[in-house]
């Protein structure tokens, strides 16, 4: 099903349809029987936000700005927090901790209703216990399946590790980054006008790194209570958020045992207005990225497309996936504002049925 400006796509998240239950069965094989039957899964929205942990904030708001054109909305301190669409949500910059390398510190997600109490009981049918808010020095395996309130300022914010110690920070769906007890008060702030290359719409997915994909997977799509809205491969589903458009994937092995190293947060990916490959390469190439060549590893401002191929549920020739790394190496995707991670061209064509 193709979907146009006046009628996206909405997938029920109410259920498994047939075929996904049927492709799902090799998850279930290798997947924990613990989670809660019957359990409250947590009202997941949207993907509202991410983190990034940078070298030198400074230099990533003035490269972000001048590609997207994103506005400041707030700061915290040095973290300060981009604009995407007309907001709420946003990309904060944090400067690194010390010891760390420059990475994704979370990804934020909208909860309706937000209530921390309730959610936090929600989570813990699923497995994952009330804990303390961690120091910095502590690795993210100690947060393992875990829940958490930081503190800041006069705000209370809630957050989570899965398993393998990915954290998740979940908000209402208006909240900004704001510095009031609600974190939902913020303007743009009054700076120079930012005139970005590409028009940020919205996001689209995160795609993450596990020692046990399938275990991942079957927690998230039973802990948020969404489906598999496609498949980019027989055993590689993607786990729709909210619109039919926005997703969560995770990839990698089928390990049994306890991590032994921490999930990494792959890289995030937008939609944006225009997606023509070409027009976009010559914009990136212009704002001074290089392509990557053959099969290097990206260095920091490097571009590449990846074509997904029918055997992981690309279209006939190909899907085109836009690659791109910032100034400290982190990978950014752009695609179309319909890209839905299915097939087609456009990556726009995603059933539930």
């Amino acid at each position: 099903m193709t979907k146009t400006p006046d009628k996206p796509f909405n997938p029920s998240v109410s259920h498994l349809g047939r075929r996904e239950f049927l492709q799902m069965i090799p998850l279930l094989a290798v997947a924990p029987t613990s989670l809660a039957q019957g359990a409250s899964p947590v009202a997941v929205q949207k993907i509202h936000s991410c983190d990034m942990r940078v070298t030198d904030v400074a230099r990533s708001v003035k490269f972000y700005q001048d590609l997207f054109g994103a506005p400041i909305q707030a700061r915290q301190g040095e973290r300060v927090f981009l604009r995407i669409g007309e907001g709420p949500r946003f990309f904060s910059l944090s400067p690194r901790r010390p010891g760390e390398d420059p990475g994704f510190g979370h990804i934020g997600l909208s909860v309706a209703g937000f209530d921390s109490e309730q959610i936090q009981d929600q989570l813990e049918e699923f497995g994952i216990a009330r804990g303390v808010a961690p120091t910095q020095e502590q690795g993210k395996l100690s947060l393992a399946s875990t829940s958490w309130i930081e503190q800041q300022g006069g705000r209370s914010e809630l957050f989570f590790a899965d398993r393998e110690g990915i954290v998740y920070h979940l908000t209402s769906e208006s909240y900004c980054g704001g510095n009031d007890v609600s974190g939902e008060r913020c303007a743009v702030i009054d700076e120079p006008e930012a005139t970005g290359l590409f028009t940020l719409i919205d996001y689209n997915h995160f795609t993450n790194f596990l020692a046990n994909r399938a275990q991942a997977n079957v927690f998230y799509s039973q802990a948020f209570g969404k489906t598999f809205q496609a498949y980019q491969g027989p055993s590689a589903p993607v786990i729709g958020v909210g619109d039919g458009l926005q997703f969560l994937m995770y990839v990698g092995g089928n390990e049994e045992e306890a991590p032994v190293i921490p999930g990494r947060i792959d890289h995030v990916c937008f939609s944006v207005e225009d997606f023509e490959v070409d027009k976009i390469l010559a914009r990136l190439t212009g704002f001074g990225l290089k392509p990557r060549q053959n099969l290097q590893e990206p260095e920091p401002l490097m571009y590449w497309i990846s074509m997904r191929m029918p055997n992981r549920g690309g279209a006939e020739g190909g899907t085109p996936e836009l690659y791109f790394t910032d100034p400290d190496g982190l990978r950014i995707q752009l695609q179309h504002r319909f890209y839905c991670g299915g097939t087609g061209y456009l990556g726009d064509i995603c059933s539930n049925v």
